[in-house]
């Protein structure tokens, strides 16, 4: 299983709370933590040739896990349409927090991915299907003290699954985390993980996103979806 973290690694240089929580940025600091679980990942950001989005890495990629917010439209439309085409041929997608704005997440939706928001607030997150593979282990509810609101309606297109259900203290709530499959890939959106917040230095939110990574780890990937004519198999 070899997983790529994406960041576009640009809060971390301009606000220093930010790089006080991670010093080495977002990307490497869920990267620690997935290798620590014996999975193998590479990083990439904004910075890198291609955004790292080389079609030698995307093909080389069973999981890409996305963080995005001020650089949304410096990833360029070609690398959109390049990852996108992977995710169809069976590469998994994990979008976190302020990615459901992302290009990428946007196109595989489908729609809009607006929603309400409101800076820090206390939230709850309750998962309310334990017996899904992104829930193994999780308890059945966890409290991050400080996140940003996000609140329904959320436009998204109808999950196949909605695993965790946010609530706040203000009263909204959210479908903190859904699943979609795209073609031959798995798609998982999670709701926590605003930067001026330690949120991936939560254990929950840690054990979510590996088990994640394993839910969307395809059996077969880089599938040509296509039309071809075809001969019949049968006499």
């Amino acid at each position: 299983m070899k997983v790529l973290v994406w960041n576009e690694f640009i809060h971390e240089k301009k606000k220093p709370e930010v790089a006080e929580l991670y010093p080495n940025g977002m990307h490497n600091c869920i990267a620690d933590f997935l290798r620590a679980d014996d999975i193998e990942v590479r990083t990439a950001t904004l910075d890198d040739e291609e955004c790292g989005l080389t079609e030698e890495v995307l093909a080389e990629t069973d999981v890409l896990i996305w963080w995005g917010h001020a650089g949304h439209n410096e990833v360029p439309d070609e690398i959109v349409e390049r990852i996108h085409k992977y995710v169809v041929g069976g590469m998994g997608l994990i979008a976190l927090h302020s990615a459901h704005f992302s290009k990428i997440f946007k196109k595989v939706m489908g729609t809009s991915c607006t929603l309400k928001w409101r800076n820090d607030e206390r939230e709850r997150i309750w998962t309310i299907m334990p017996n899904h593979p992104i829930a193994e282990g999780v308890d059945e509810s966890f409290v991050i003290e400080n996140e940003e609101m996000y609140g329904e309606p959320f436009d998204i297109a109808k999950p196949d699954d909605v695993i965790f259900i946010g609530w706040f203290k203000g009263g909204e709530v959210f479908r903190s985390g859904c699943t979609w499959t795209r073609g031959n890939g798995k798609v998982f959106y999670f709701q926590p993980g605003h930067e001026t917040n330690p949120i991936f230095h939560n254990e929950n939110v840690q054990k979510i996103i590996r088990n994640a990574v394993r839910w969307a780890c395809p059996i077969k990937k880089n599938i040509e979806m296509g039309a071809p004519w075809s001969a019949p198999v049968e006499e």
